[in-house]
């Protein structure tokens, strides 16, 4: 009855549109009233028609498309009665479940889905069908084969009248395979969160996870160790083998690393070759103290790359929360001070971290800082001290020696300065700073007819940079008046043992230009004789705390004779400083040592005073007789 009433209604809607067409109509008709009333009915049945012809063109059309999208559709389609049987789907159902058409058909979608889904259940689905008449989220599927994956499903609910009050419900699904989606989302989090090269957690995931093992120290009263650990020799490494094998070399410290540690310990990996380590759980620190241990022994186990053998080790500073009560970023920056301090005593090793410390790192960063800005500002300069040959007193060269005009202290040495300075890059800044001062004012010098060699001081950092003799030499390159053998580098023992390699290769490339090396302070840093005959120097620099007491003490007199036979015993010259008297001198002489200086020929001076020095020094010529007073002593 419902759909006669609204066949009625439809045709009487048509047939009231038709009259309104053929109003509209500009058409006079001749004749008598009753064709005229025929004729006008003919018209309006043949207007009802055409109006019903369009409409099933266009009703066609629109079922045409949307069969056509059902058919073509990416997405799943598929369509159940009220009673939740399956009745149709789309060839993209099939695809997308493995179900054919047939063997869906009467059996409901429960068959699709994974159950035990927290908040995702059908029931819970049909509940917001019922109250919203949709519902839309994601769900884990199976297919036919057995095979979970993930979908995002939209539902909906189809409610058409079936007379007597009653309404005829059908379900429609439309759901897609995100299993790409999830993929690429569990990929751009791993890139978020996770170093790439060692899938170690990143400092994000790091810091979020701090924020956690401190909430579980404060609810279980138990301890946390902050660790931050550092390789020592990884530059050496990578410089010398390459990057890859220095990536190999974080993949296999990490793996490491992973093994070492408790199941319940975090590692992260910050950059380089940084590591945090969050040791939890902890009784007591003794617990801490055993799994760094480990650390340290496990990191210093040598393996092979790139077919060498090599050999690491590792320097970690620790503080422990709550016995450093500190918010995490403090946590974190307390531990790298501690870690600064393992290396500064002699890495590999852990360091404790306390207020104290922290005062002295706090300083050791204001100092810092204060030197970088000192020479920014011009307060740092050079200073050139005299070297001479004892046989007949001339001059060999100068010593380039630096000093800091401090606007408040007045003017400070560079060992009240330089050791702060050590493996920063305000150290290696400072170096190139040096050493184009020295090689302007050399050139300056030959300008005024004056050709004087000079050696300046150089640090371990600056010798382990790849580029140092490259940067050197360009340099040099700069200023063609000058030949690279008037320039010598000094460079303590300690410093090119630091990485013998990478030293010998730095120092061949050098001389092989002409540049020559002596190493400064000798017999202070306990290197050994395979060491120093490998190490391509010239020249061995006897330090000045043998040479000023060797006069009065049988024990330093003997260590400076020795150091003397040492260099003719590898043909090396030998220098030494720290002569304060003609004494001095005459002792060296006659031990065989042929060049020196010192006070007693002059002290370190401006540049500007260097020419009138020299030829007072000439005129002088007290040392001239030196070679007789050695021989009468």
């Amino acid at each position: 009855m419902a759909n006669k009433s609204h066949a009625r209604r439809s045709a009487a809607s048509l047939r009231q549109r038709a009259e309104q067409r053929l109003k509209a109509m500009p058409l006079q008709l001749p004749g008598t009233p009753d064709p005229l009333r025929m004729l006008h009915e003919l018209q309006v049945h043949q207007i009802e028609l055409e109006m019903q012809n369009e409409e099933l063109k266009l009703s066609n059309e629109a079922l045409r498309l949307a069969s056509c999208v059902f058919s073509h559709s990416h997405e799943g389609i598929v369509i159940t009665d009220g009673a939740m049987r399956i009745i149709e789907t789309n060839p993209a159902f099939s695809t997308i479940t493995g179900f054919s058409a047939r063997d869906s058909l009467g059996r409901t979608p429960a068959m699709l889905i994974c159950q035990g889904q927290d908040g995702q259940h059908p029931k819970a689905m049909l509940r917001a069908l019922y109250r919203h008449g949709s519902w839309c989220g994601e769900l884990n599927c199976l297919r036919r084969d057995g095979t979970a994956y993930p979908a995002r499903l939209f539902l909906t609910l189809l409610r058409e009248p079936a007379g007597a009050g009653r309404e005829q419900r059908h379900y429609i699904g439309f759901f897609s395979d995100i299993s790409q989606l999830r993929l690429h989302e569990d990929e751009l989090n791993r890139m978020a969160n996770y170093d790439l090269l060692t899938s170690l957690p990143n400092r994000r995931l790091l810091t979020e996870w701090l924020n956690l093992v401190i909430h579980r120290a404060q609810r279980t009263g138990k301890r946390l160790a902050v660790c931050y650990l550092d390789l020592d020799g990884f530059k050496a490494v990578n410089d010398s083998l390459g990057h890859e094998a220095g990536d190999q070399l974080l993949v296999d410290i990490a793996d490491r690393l992973r093994l070492a540690l408790r199941v319940n310990d975090i590692i992260a990996r910050l950059g380089g070759d940084e590591f945090v380590l969050l040791l939890t759980d902890l009784a007591d620190d003794e617990e801490y103290r055993l799994v760094l241990d480990r650390v340290l022994q496990t990191v210093a186990t040598p393996l092979t790359l790139a077919g060498s053998l090599v050999q690491v080790s590792a320097s970690i500073g620790v503080t422990v929360y709550p016995h450093d009560d500190s918010d995490n970023d403090t946590l974190l920056r307390h531990a790298d001070q501690a870690m600064y301090l393992a290396k500064q005593s002699g890495k590999n090793r852990y360091h404790y971290y306390d207020l104290a410390q922290d005062k002295l790192m706090r300083e050791y960063h204001d100092q810092l800082s204060r030197l970088a800005n000192a020479l920014e500002q011009g307060e740092l300069l050079l200073v050139y001290q005299p070297k001479v040959d004892l046989r007949d007193g001339k001059v060999i060269g100068l010593e380039a020696l630096l000093r800091w005009q401090h606007p408040e202290l007045g003017l400070l040495l560079p060992e009240s300065f330089l050791k702060v300075l050590e493996g920063s890059m305000t150290e290696l800044g400072l170096g190139d700073w040096v050493s184009k001062q020295v090689l302007q004012q050399m050139e300056h010098w030959r300008q005024q007819g004056w050709v004087l060699d000079v050696s300046i001081n150089i640090s371990a950092s600056q010798l382990q940079q790849p580029d140092f003799a490259d940067n050197l030499l360009q340099q040099l390159a700069q200023f063609p008046l000058l030949s690279p053998a008037q320039l010598g580098l000094e460079l303590l023992e300690t410093a090119a043992l630091e990485n013998i390699v990478q030293s010998i290769q730095t120092l061949a490339v050098c001389r092989a230009h002409g540049i020559s090396f002596a190493l400064d302070d000798f017999g202070t840093g306990y290197s050994s004789l395979a060491y120093f005959r490998n190490l391509p120097v010239d020249m061995l620099k006897i330090d000045q705390s043998f040479v000023s007491n060797m006069l009065n003490s049988p024990e330093d007199r003997n260590i400076v004779d020795s150091i003397i036979r040492l260099a003719r015993a590898f043909n090396r010259e030998v220098i030494a400083e720290g002569v304060e008297s003609l004494a001095h001198g005459a002792m060296l002489l006659q031990l065989g040592c042929h060049y020196c200086q010192g006070y007693a020929i002059a002290r370190p001076m401006p540049a500007a005073s260097i020419i009138a020095w020299m030829q007072g020094w000439e005129q002088q010529r007290t040392w001239e007789h030196l070679p007789a007073l050695a021989c009468a002593g």
